[in-house]
């Protein structure tokens, strides 16, 4: 795995996963919801948002739920998104949802 590092400070830079979706099936969706924390821990990842109040201040379509994951790095991010434990449950999200889902950089 790659690692994406720091020129100026020589350290990982954190990334963070953002997820904006509508779900319209929430008997499958909470299928996904019971194993996504355990796909998470070997990444080091955490949730800083999960599906709470929003306000929209900008725009014309607020999704129905946001979610913010932060990770040491983008590689570990990568690595959580492609391991077999978060593919095998991925499609019960793809199944159960619609929206957009990326990893941003962060900055120290």
């Amino acid at each position: 795995m790659r690692l994406e590092i720091n020129q100026q400070k020589g350290s990982a830079m954190r990334a963070f996963v953002i997820v904006q979706e509508d779900v319209h099936d929430q008997k499958t969706f909470d299928e996904y919801r019971k194993d996504v924390i355990a796909s998470l821990q070997p990444f080091h990842g955490r949730f800083l948002a999960r599906g709470g109040k929003v306000t929209m201040l900008e725009g014309d379509r607020m999704p129905e739920r946001t979610v913010l994951l932060e990770f040491p790095s983008r590689s570990e991010a990568e690595g959580w998104y492609h391991s077999p434990a978060y593919q095998k449950i991925l499609p019960l999200r793809l199944k159960s949802s619609t929206g957009h889902f990326f990893i941003c950089d962060g900055t120290d």
